[in-house]
Formats: structure tokens, sequence, C-alpha cells
């Protein structure tokens, strides 16, 4: 799993609304939507022209930085948000 402060970084490199962006060699668009005064971060990548997603909800508490991976598994998202790139 990553450490909170790397999750930090992944979740804040991501701009804030729509970006086309290239994840596998295809193409995305990424969202993104601060809540809270950005203490929640959604994040929503869908592959353009296919199938794939990729959708979480981070969660900045005092506890730390929570990744909630949406109905898939925390690798999926983790590896998504190291390796995009713009388009």
């Amino acid at each position: 799993m990553t450490e909170p402060a790397a999750l930090a970084t992944l979740v804040d490199r991501v701009p804030d609304g729509w970006t086309a962006v290239v994840y596998a060699r295809r193409p995305y668009g990424l969202s993104r939507r601060d809540h809270a005064d950005g203490r929640s971060v959604s994040l929503y990548a869908e592959e353009l022209g296919g199938t794939d997603v990729v959708s979480t909800n981070v969660y900045r508490t005092g506890a730390g930085v929570l990744l909630r991976p949406c109905e898939m598994p925390a690798a999926k998202v983790l590896d998504f948000l190291r390796d995009w790139t713009p388009a």
C-alpha cells in the first residue's frame, strides 16, 4: 500500500476539473472534484473509446489520507494514479 504522504502527492498532481490523459498507452478522461474544502476528493477516469474506468474517493482526515476505491481493487487505482501522463 502507499504511504499517506505519497498518496496525497499522487492526488495533488491531478488537476481540478476534466483532463485528457494517457494511461497504458490508451486515452482517458480524468475528472477531479473537491468537496469540503479539499478534505474529500472524488477521482473518476474513463477510457475514451473503451470500457475501462477508474474511480475512487480520497479523504484527508486527522488519521491521515484514506483511499476508498469504488468497486475495484486499490492496486488498480494506485497504478493509475502513479502512471497516468497528460495527453
